[in-house]
């Protein structure tokens, strides 16, 4: 069974962002780069730049609401605090959310729901 996410996805600008909760990470960024997701689309917002993996959808839908409250400052932070360069993490995540325990994003950490930080 796959594990829910929370992930944030950024314009190659960096410009706007976008956060959503899934249980299948590489189909719904498939869905975002095909151009499926309207929002996404129509600012171009294809890159993955942050994830949190949660143990229940409950938990991570309730990240998603908290997250899409707070200020872009905080966004920014929590963003810049994994993954400085906002480099795409879409090759990283192949076995993502079928593995209970932290997984590595290369110079990101791929943050468990129940130790992420809060801000804001």
């Amino acid at each position: 069974m796959r594990k829910p996410v929370v992930y944030i996805l950024a314009s190659h600008t960096g410009r706007a962002l976008y956060i959503g909760v899934t249980t299948n990470l590489p189909r719904r960024l498939a869905e975002h780069r095909k151009g499926e997701v309207i929002h996404t689309a129509k600012y171009r917002i294809d890159r993955l730049i942050y994830v949190e993996s949660y143990d229940t959808a409950p938990d991570a839908i309730a990240r998603e609401k908290q997250l899409k409250n707070w200020s872009r400052a905080n966004k920014i932070a929590l963003i810049n605090r994994a993954n400085l360069d906002w480099r795409d993490l879409n090759g990283e995540i192949h076995d993502l959310g079928q593995h209970s325990e932290k997984r590595s994003l290369g110079s990101a950490s791929l943050h468990s729901g129940r130790r992420a930080k809060t801000c804001g």
